[in-house]
């Protein structure tokens, strides 16, 4: 059946690059160069990843992300000529997966769409059927839905990941480092925000005070932990 790709760059050439990259790894490409047709395609066909642009010309690949993540938490790389850490760490904080700039490498692109994949669909394989509960929060393994005070709070994937690995090793100290290298299964580079932004994103969904979070703590110079 193969895992359903939506791909959105106003750009054919690079469209057709990035279905040409995606050929014979068992995907179903939905190429768009139009904002407005990609839309209803996510509104009507079960999608297993999005690779969105960020500069387009009508709605802009920041805001079709925002709309991505109002119903469905399926992957979501950002493609974009930008390489400053103001657009990367935005499309992050809004709910983007991964993002790689061009000109981009075709077996770069390919290694970060399977990585991704197998990142959200390895956690509903083989995985404990139990329920995670620390200090109101309610982390289930197998659906992946996670709960504050009866709330649900609406993750993504990695969202989830992040908080469940901090949950499992409750106690202990996690670098950003290891956050970095369990999750997104890749190596950590210095200066690597990433996972602070994520981290930050988090917080806000779980209605956490910045300066003073009762989930998910930060020890200086070190890491992360939960208490």
């Amino acid at each position: 059946m193969g895992y359903n790709i939506l791909v959105l760059d106003d750009e054919k050439e690079i469209a057709d690059l990035v279905e040409l990259s995606l050929n014979n790894n068992d995907f179903n490409i939905y190429k768009f160069t139009d904002s407005k047709k990609a839309i209803d395609c996510i509104n009507n066909v079960h999608l297993d990843m999005a690779i969105l642009d960020v500069m387009l010309p009508d709605i802009d690949g920041f805001e079709i992300c925002k709309l991505i993540r109002e119903k469905y938490n399926f992957p979501i790389l950002m493609l974009t000529a930008k390489v400053d850490d103001v657009s990367k760490i935005q499309g992050l904080s809004i709910g983007a997966d991964d993002y790689i700039t061009k000109p981009f490498n075709p077996l770069e692109l390919l290694a970060r769409v399977k990585s991704a994949l197998r990142r959200f669909y390895d956690y509903n394989e083989n995985i404990k059927s139990d329920i995670i509960e620390i200090n109101g929060l309610s982390l289930n393994r197998n659906n992946h839905k996670c709960f504050l005070f009866d709330e649900e709070i609406d993750l993504t994937p990695i969202e989830f990941s992040i908080l469940l690995y901090l949950c499992t090793h409750r106690g202990k100290v996690i670098s950003s480092e290891e956050l970095f290298e369990k999750v997104w299964k890749e190596k950590y580079l210095d200066c690597n925000n990433t996972v602070m932004v994520h981290i930050k994103r988090l917080r806000e969904k779980l209605h956490e005070e910045p300066k003073n979070p009762k989930i998910i703590k930060t020890v200086w110079g070190i890491g992360y932990e939960v208490e």
